[in-house]
């Protein structure tokens, strides 16, 4: 596609003369949006209690002249998590809460899958990715945004059959980072967003910082989300997903995450305000350790500079070595965001990169480069590096969509006339979800999820492909009806199509029956 608006100015703040490692970066980055197609960056370096780099580059909506400063705000999504983790070390701080209470000793209705774990489960369990959930179970709760709230969300934990055994292997989730932005509530009266407004945010000076998207205006000085939406780049409303906000709701600039990082580098102190803390040195060094162990299987060769024989998740951070450093970091990805958060302890060095389009090698060659100038690494060509990781990955995605195309039978026929689909279906979790028939053709629509409503296109056999209507959602999935004997419907199961779907459209957790089976309703109490 043109790419008209990478002709435009980069937007320098002459705050900074880049010199020494950061000498170059101007350059490096604007190479970078070209080579991943990225309108908008912003890029900060703290090193030694300095803000040696804060700047923004490119446009904050492609086709128009307003350009990205150190000011602009971007979703920075599960980079949420290490805030929430914050929070919670803030009253541990002051003896409100252990790490290793028992989630039920503060949300007193909890449950999972499996008695024991709702009884056995702490706070630390929440942020170590650890629970037994699968990779993303139950974010279709508010991803794409849902009618849920909190609490409703929460309480449908109890049907979502684990993954795994209890504390035994490593799945990204999101929901319990929800639960345990709910304690704060209960501990304190305050909603996690006053919370993270008053206790972190105002006693670091993030002035640009937010906690929602739903006060954006027009003209306000925030990134708009960019996305390939069928081959062609395409701009986005923010995502809201407030009911989820602990997991991954913060908006924020790289001045703002600056002076985050600068007290995660601190320790917790606070610079300039004497004898001041955020958190305890010692609440610092637990968020830092090692909670939960991670694979380390090998890169690809492309990256292999990158091979590490360490990685762990600590509470909210994710932990593991580059060249010979602990590397201290979170990624955050919302549609059309992604952001980047490193820390070199022992450096005193502190990388943020927040963009918005959806390409991890922008932000991923960009804060390598950045690290490996100040560590006088060897030279890696990290943007080529990148492009043909994404490419591969990108291949064998297509690949395997057309081997399903190519092993399709597409002469078969629908066991059952379309109308015999039709109806009201229910998922023990999730809830309702309609299949209708609008003008001759089967519609799904969930019903809490006003974006994922999509039409059945037959497939073969008895299963259909759900084609989204909102075309940015790139989470199409096949659609399963298993009969009875008696030719009436048991039960649907869905999976994405393409192997490069998000894992939280996670399809492939819902078992739907057909209504008058309705499971309890999870709301009730």
């Amino acid at each position: 596609m043109a790419r008209i608006y990478l002709l435009l100015p980069i937007c320098l703040s002459p705050l900074f003369a880049q010199t020494g490692p950061v000498s170059g970066i101007d350059a490096y980055v604007a190479q970078a949006m070209q080579s991943f197609d990225v309108p908008g960056v912003a890029v900060a370096v703290v090193h030694d209690g300095e803000v040696a780099l804060a700047k923004g580059y490119g446009v904050r909506r492609m086709g128009e002249p307003a350009r990205v400063d150190e000011h602009t705000l971007f979703g920075i999504a599960s980079n949420t998590k290490a805030f929430t983790a914050a929070a919670l070390a803030i009253l541990v701080d002051e003896g409100k809460l252990k790490w290793d209470d028992p989630v039920i000793g503060h949300l007193e209705w909890f449950q999972m899958y499996d008695p024991y774990v709702s009884h056995e489960i702490a706070i630390r369990d929440l942020l170590t990715h650890r629970s037994g959930m699968g990779l993303g179970e139950g974010d279709l709760l508010f991803f794409p945004p849902s009618s849920y709230t909190r609490d409703e969300i929460l309480r449908r934990l109890r049907f979502m059959k684990p993954a795994s055994s209890f504390r035994s292997h490593y799945a990204y989730d999101n929901l319990l980072y929800l639960a345990a932005g709910q304690i704060i509530p209960t501990l304190t009266g305050q909603p996690w967003e006053d919370f993270i407004r008053e206790r972190i945010f105002r006693p670091l000076g993030m002035s640009d910082s937010n906690t929602s998207v739903v006060g954006y205006r027009p003209g306000d000085n925030f990134a708009t989300p960019h996305s390939e939406v069928e081959g062609k780049l395409t701009p986005l409303d923010p995502a809201r997903i407030d009911n989820a906000a602990p997991a991954g709701a913060i908006n924020s600039s790289v001045s703002d995450m600056a002076k985050w990082v600068t007290v995660q580098l601190n320790g917790g102190a606070i610079p300039g305000a004497e004898q001041k803390r955020l958190f305890s040195e010692r609440q610092g060094r637990e968020m830092w350790t090692p909670q939960t162990i991670l694979p380390t299987p090998d890169p690809p060769p492309a990256l292999a500079a990158l091979h590490t024989d360490f990685a762990a998740y600590g509470l909210g951070w994710g932990l593991r070595e580059y060249r010979g450093h602990k590397l201290v970091g979170h990624t955050g990805g919302l549609p059309g965001y992604l952001s980047q958060v490193t820390l070199i302890p022992d450096m005193k060095l502190a990388v943020i990169v927040l963009t918005n389009q959806e390409s991890a090698g922008m932000f991923s060659s960009v804060t390598y480069r950045i690290l490996d100038n100040y560590m006088n690494a060897p030279v890696v060509d990290w943007l080529k590096a990148y492009d043909d990781v994404t490419r591969q990955q990108r291949a064998h995605a297509d690949e395997a969509v057309r081997k399903a195309a190519s092993a399709r039978v597409a002469d078969s026929k629908p066991s059952l006339p379309l109308e015999k689909y039709a109806g009201h279906y229910t998922d023990a979790w999730y809830g309702d979800i309609l299949i209708d028939i609008d003008r001759g053709k089967l519609v799904m629509r969930f019903s809490h999820t006003p974006a994922l409503t999509g039409d059945l296109e037959h497939w073969q056999y008895d299963t259909f492909k759900a084609r989204w209507r909102d075309r940015s959602l790139a989470a199409d999935a096949f659609v399963t009806f298993a009969l009875n004997a008696d030719g009436s419907i048991r039960q649907v199961n869905m999976i994405p199509v393409s192997p490069a779907t998000d894992f939280s459209f996670d399809f492939q957790d819902l078992l739907l029956t057909p209504a008058s089976k309705t499971p309890p309703n999870p709301d009730q109490k």
